[in-house]
């Protein structure tokens, strides 16, 4: 076995804590993975992994390897991209993830596009609301709205998406219509919380040329996207949404958009992938799409 396939033995099994699922990934019997880590270890002459019946774990030296092997990883992929079809006709299995609102709204009605102009690219598609490791759950690459915190992650913005505050007709024949953020304190929202931290989102309006932002109070806190906008169509109070996943209660006249004059900034949407995934044709043909799909959606 050659040094590149041993390394990447190695960075799969640091990045999914286990001798077993590494093989089981690469394709390797346990057996063969065991033997190229002890091989390695006695090249190099250190120890890399601390292993105990339940996880396996880079040691200090482990971890410093693992680092360096990413680059040249990285690297190798580039270079061969760059002599190969691949850099043309991408190829291969895709594995990506997104909001399933998100996802249903804009992806998949436009998906068999994208499987038309690369046919030799397989997709994996993961939706749902939670945040994954994308190194750990070997994801390629994650659609994300919202400003970015993980600094770990390459991020490439694709589009924005307009936000509005809405309530039912019900709702606002009861409680009368805000004319000013200021007035929400006489008025109750549903509030949409962090499945992370647990906290709710704040409502946010521009006023005179900067973000303000209010807690509203109300009987019903809830994490998910279509129950979110379910409880404003019956009454339960305000929300802060996407424009797209309430355009067609809005056209019916099921819900009623309120305080337009200080609607907050738009939501940020980008592709985040690791940094050894950046010179990835898969992956840079899919963030590419994705940017013409937004450009187009506006």
């Amino acid at each position: 076995m050659d040094r590149f396939e041993s390394m990447r033995i190695f960075t799969r099994i640091v990045e999914l804590g286990s001798f077993t699922k590494a093989g089981e990934e690469l394709g390797f019997p346990k057996a063969t993975v065991t033997h190229a880590i002890k091989q390695l270890e006695a090249r190099l002459r250190v120890r890399l992994l601390h292993r105990t019946t339940r996880q396996v774990t880079a040691t200090l030296d482990g971890d410093a390897y693992y680092r360096r092997c990413m680059r040249l990883l990285a690297d190798l992929e580039e270079t061969e991209n760059i002599f190969s079809e691949a850099a043309v006709n991408p190829a291969g299995k895709l594995r990506i993830d997104m909001h399933g609102t998100l996802g249903m709204h804009f992806v998949m009605p436009v998906l068999p596009q994208f499987c038309e102009r690369y046919p030799n690219i397989e997709l994996e598609i993961g939706m749902g609301d939670r945040l994954i490791d994308l190194v750990r759950e070997s994801v390629d690459c994650v659609l994300r709205v919202g400003e970015l915190r993980d600094s770990s992650m390459v991020a490439r913005r694709v589009g924005t998406l307009e936000q509005v505050t809405c309530a039912s007709p019900a709702y606002l024949k009861k409680y009368g219509i805000p004319q000013t953020p200021a007035e929400l304190e006489q008025h109750r929202g549903v509030n949409f919380f962090s499945s992370q931290t647990g906290k709710a989102f704040p409502f946010d309006f521009i006023e005179d040329g900067k973000q303000t932002s209010y807690q509203l109070k109300g009987s019903v806190s809830i994490n998910n996207a279509d129950a979110y906008a379910a409880c404003c169509t019956n009454g339960f109070g305000l929300i802060q949404v996407p424009r797209y996943h309430v355009e067609e209660a809005l056209q019916q006249a099921k819900l009623q958009e309120i305080l337009a004059g200080f609607r907050p900034d738009p939501m940020p949407v980008a592709v985040l992938y690791p940094h050894h995934r950046q010179l990835s044709p898969r992956v840079r043909v899919f963030v590419d799409w994705m940017a013409e799909i937004f450009a187009k959606a506006h």
